[in-house]
């Protein structure tokens, strides 16, 4: 188990650096993760480099037995870069060049970047592939984020990833519906680049843009994992991935898949509410969307301080043992002096003095030491929840994004106290008991081919609105609904009614949301802008809206092969979605989590060790079926013990 920091040596002196190792040792600090957004710090002009300096840090490190995550920091590009090769400054949709004021204003797939990057990258790697300090190389910080550019270049490399891919206009034309509002192409040149968003533009042509667009970053964050292994063979790699940024949003599961970044990692920030348990959902399904099926330990490389209610970091860090997490790596070590982020506050104040953040970190730290033996965790996921890019895109235009309906899946397995695995359909072998489909919008034929056998070989597949609505090209099914899956799901999905509508018949009044569900002979009551039409076929009605114009099934089971495929004819909600998954999970006979009061996270490590977290403020009783033992404070227990208001425990039990 790792306790770190991320460090800037390049904002102070040798002699900062001197007391900061020295305060990191003494707090239980193991790595520090460097070199990130420096790039001019090492190549201060063109082909001129400056390592001399970073010699002294990395021995210096070396010294007080702390370990280095070195980011390969490649972005943002040094502003002499710009001025080099003005094609990798960003372009606006309107043909403005816009100045590199902010970090992430780089065209990464620009030949001048790459070229350049890549000749960085190799320098640095081989300068400290063998230096005694080095943990891991860094792949990058934050890819994704940053303003996509829409500049000549970047539509001309556009137009030769189109001819790759579609070789005639003819082909072209089909796959974008070129016939719609006069728009067809008759020469690859009459490309142009579509405006962001799907308000107003054709969604096929948003689509494909966005696919090359992530194709050129998935390109050059493969060519930095070719550095490193090329000159430090061996050597870990990490990252803090945020591949999900609204920003550059781009298909992170080609490389998640090859297993060659080999500790996924990114930023963990739930926010500073030690009371918010959304912002702590949301930031573990982040790292569970970076996770993917890997089994390697994961790392947060970035962890909060800022503000942070005192005891929310320990409460984070232990859920995040959870998850499988190795590493809880601060961010910042030192509040810092200057630019954007001089307000952040970090685990050390301006004047070098260490605040109660660094206080919180080193009982981590002690506490991590106690236990680190047993971890970390390997989740073993008998439930995967389906992720997919182009449904990320395409459902822009829905009242409600694909990944947001992931979340929802996520956290209903997470508040079970189930391990979940994030699972890209087109790679997935699907070796699991339960398989949600949560608003996949965009299905092509691999993934439908997946799913089909997934529920032939006896798995349960929970698909729910929105889902299997366009073809790999991003066009509506003009065959029965959901697309390429309508026989395994037994149904018919046609239009769709939206409740405030109906409402307005069945309530008298108007902007109402809400619907009625009897699923199982309970009534559930949730709010949805829309709900299928579904028309069973050889399908079984569970469910259907209640008081309104008529009752609309709404959930159904269709037996197909070994399996059963459930449809939920409306978004992903917490309230129908417990109510149909408590019945799968038993059915399947899904391992479940130690029995804990609701707000209680838990994991059983392994057969004799078991973590508990407490979300909650109030105390929680916890029982045991014998005698156990605290491996962070040494207390004996006989049949339970009371979990104190968001305290972690870990004991070993006689079992």
């Amino acid at each position: 188990m790792l306790v770190g920091a991320n460090y800037h040596p390049h904002d102070s002196d040798p002699a900062t650096w001197r007391r900061d190792a020295a305060m990191m040792r003494e707090a239980g600090i193991t790595v520090v993760r460097l070199g990130h957004l420096a790039w001019d710090t090492f190549e201060p002009t063109d082909g001129e480099f400056a390592f001399e300096w970073f010699d002294e840090v990395m021995d210096l490190m070396h010294e007080h037995g702390i370990g280095v995550i070195l980011d390969i920091a490649v972005r943002p590009a040094p502003l002499w870069l710009h001025r080099k090769h003005p094609s990798i400054d960003v372009v606006d949709p309107n043909g403005n060049r816009l100045y590199a004021n902010h970090r992430y204003m780089d065209d990464v797939g620009d030949p001048g970047f790459r070229a350049h990057a890549k000749r960085f990258a190799e320098r640095l790697v081989r300068r400290y592939a063998a230096h005694p300090a080095l943990a891991a190389f860094g792949i990058d910080n934050e890819p994704g984020d940053g303003p996509i550019s829409y500049s000549e270049t970047v539509r001309e490399r556009f137009v030769d990833w189109l001819r790759a891919k579609y070789e005639t206009p003819a082909a072209l034309n089909r796959a974008w519906a070129g016939q719609r509002w006069s728009r067809r192409i008759g020469d690859f040149e009459d490309v142009g680049l579509p405006t962001p968003g799907n308000g107003g533009a054709a969604p096929e042509r948003v689509l494909d843009f966005r696919r090359f667009v992530s194709d050129e970053v998935d390109a050059y964050l493969t060519e930095l994992l070719d550095v490193v292994e090329t000159h430090a063979p061996g050597a870990l790699t990490t990252t803090n991935m945020w591949y999900y940024s609204p920003l550059r949003h781009f298909d992170f599961a080609p490389i998640a898949y090859t297993g060659r970044l080999n500790r996924a990692g990114n930023g963990f920030y739930p926010g500073n509410s030690i009371l918010d348990g959304d912002g702590l959902r949301h930031a573990l399904f982040g790292m569970a969307r970076i996770q993917y099926e890997n089994t390697n330990p994961f790392w947060c490389t970035e962890f909060t301080t800022m503000t942070a209610t005192p005891g929310s970091i320990r409460k984070s860090a232990y859920a995040s043992l959870m998850l499988g997490n190795q590493l809880v790596c601060g961010w910042t070590w030192q509040t810092m002096h200057a630019g954007e982020e001089q307000f952040l506050q970090g685990m050390v104040d301006w004047d070098g003095r260490p605040n109660r953040k660094l206080d919180e970190y080193r009982r981590i730290a002690e506490e991590f030491a106690k236990i680190g033996s047993h971890f970390p965790y390997r989740p073993e996921a008998e439930i995967a929840v389906a992720l997919d890019f182009p449904s990320q895109i395409a459902s822009a235009a829905f009242p409600e994004r694909h990944d947001a309906q992931a979340q929802t899946a996520f956290e209903a397995v997470l508040d079970r106290n189930l391990d979940a695995r994030i699972v890209d359909l087109s790679r997935s072998a699907l070796d699991y008991k339960l398989l949600i489909v949560p608003g996949v919008l965009v299905l092509d034929e691999e993934a439908a081919a997946r799913i089909r056998s997934f529920v032939e070989r006896g798995g349960t597949a929970i698909m729910t609105s929105y889902s299997a609505t366009l073809d790999a090209d991003g066009q509506a099914f003009d065959t029965t609904r959901p697309g390429r899956l309508a026989d395994v799901f037994g149904i018919r999905v046609g239009s769709y009614e939206e409740p405030q509508f109906l409402n307005e018949l069945a309530r008298g009044r108007t902007g109402d949301h809400g619907v009625d569900l009897v699923v199982g002979g309970e009534r559930i009551a949730l709010t949805t802008p829309r709900f299928d039409v579904v028309e069973p076929g050889s399908a079984e009605v569970l469910g259907t809206t209640a008081g309104l114009d008529r009752d609309h099934p709404v959930v159904t089971v269709n037996e197909y092969g070994a399996g059963r495929a459930v449809y939920l004819g409306v978004p992903a909600r917490r309230e129908v979605l417990d109510a149909v998954l408590d019945a799968e999970i038993d059915r399947l006979g899904i391992r479940r989590g130690p029995a804990v009061p609701a707000g209680v996270m838990a994991r059983r490590i392994d057969g004799d060790h078991v973590l508990y977290l407490n979300l909650d403020g109030e105390p929680k009783p916890i029982e045991l079926p014998g005698k156990a033992v605290s491996l962070l404070n040494g207390n004996g227990y006989d049949g339970g013990f009371t979990l104190g208001a968001f305290d972690a425990e870990f004991v070993e039990t006689n079992s």
